[in-house]
């Protein structure tokens, strides 16, 4: 697994974002194990305990669920991460649109930007 991760921002956030990110989009499928913490830790560069909060928000928050000795999985019903990759788009969305409108930006403006960097026109 390959994290993007943006040292301007916490850690632990992303690592969980990019883990609901995987298993809502079935780069991992129900019951599959994850990386470990420490696979995780040492190809990100990270702190491994920084990567075990991570998974235990993660599992708090019903996307994942550790077997002891045995590692962490991906929990059956996967609603759970879809529903925290849904909210982090809305949130992004939110940061976003609030951004262009403190740069004077309406909604129009806002479509034509968007638009236009995705190669469109109007």
């Amino acid at each position: 697994m390959n994290l993007t991760l943006d040292k301007s921002r916490p850690i632990c956030p992303q690592i969980c974002e990019n883990i609901s990110v995987a298993i809502a989009s079935g780069e991992f499928s129900t019951g599959e194990k994850l990386p470990s913490v420490r696979e995780i830790a040492l190809c990100s560069g990270v702190n491994p305990n920084t990567v075990q909060k991570a998974y235990d928000l993660l599992e708090k928050s019903g996307v994942i669920h550790s077997v002891r000795c045995s590692g962490w999985y991906v929990n059956d019903d996967v609603s759970a991460a879809v529903r925290e990759v849904e909210s982090l788009r809305k949130k992004k969305t939110e940061e976003y649109l609030c951004a262009m409108q403190q740069l004077g930006c309406d909604y129009d403006t806002i479509s034509k930007y968007i638009i236009e960097s995705k190669g469109g026109t109007q």
